[in-house]
């Protein structure tokens, strides 16, 4: 596989990492390429078991092919778990209770907290969350951001490194969300929508208090 088709394959599997569903017609006006060759990359990629079609209906005219990621295609994603496994948590958790999962993720957040914030001295709250998206990217995150309005934001996450040990430990969200707030210093953060719900991503609103 040379460099340009390899390249190419990349932003395909990306563009459906974070759209979930799209059309042959949707990727060809994204990547800028012909059809023939849209096609040509979903063949290969469908025979490497990393996307699945099926058939949408439409409300008028015939239906039309739609493209998404297969579980296998998680694989291809970052995954980080920071020396942690989902067997590990559960063994803490049969020796030492509840109590240890909890005291090991309020941990990982507080050390977090204290790296993050060094980046942050000294930058407006747009700069802030400007700069979150960078350190979430760094993650292996895919972090987006949109702005609502002058103090309103909307922090997208089409990756989740964490992902199947926070299916299995629910506190992970939760304290990545206490980690915004304490970084970003505003409490008005609300996750909208969580991978660990069936969602494609997880979304966050940030609001700070108007200057």
């Amino acid at each position: 596989m040379d460099t340009k088709q390899k390249n190419t394959k990349d932003k395909l599997l990306h563009l459906l990492k974070k759209e979930a569903f799209l059309t042959v017609n949707d990727l060809t006006d994204r990547l800028k390429i012909t059809h023939m060759a849209i096609r040509k990359h979903l063949a290969s990629l469908e025979k490497d078991g990393l996307i699945l079609s099926k058939e949408e209906k439409q409300a008028m005219g015939r239906p039309i092919q739609v493209y998404f990621l297969s579980n296998k295609a998680e694989h291809f994603f970052p995954k980080n778990y920071e020396g942690l496994s989902i067997e590990f948590l559960h063994d803490i958790k049969e020796l030492y209770g509840e109590e240890s999962i909890t005291q090991l993720f309020n941990k990982r957040e507080k050390r977090l907290i204290e790296q993050y914030s060094m980046r942050m001295q000294g930058k407006k709250s747009s700069e802030k969350v400007n700069e979150m998206v960078i350190i979430q990217n760094e993650k292996g995150y895919m972090a987006d951001l949109s702005q609502i309005d002058e103090t309103t934001y909307e922090l997208m996450e089409y990756n989740c490194p964490l992902l199947e040990i926070a299916k299995e430990f629910k506190i992970a969200c939760r304290c990545e969300t206490d980690m915004l707030k304490k970084v970003l210093e505003t409490n008005d953060i609300q996750r909208t929508l969580c991978r660990t719900d069936g969602d494609n991503l997880c979304k966050f609103t940030v609001e700070f208090k108007s200057t």
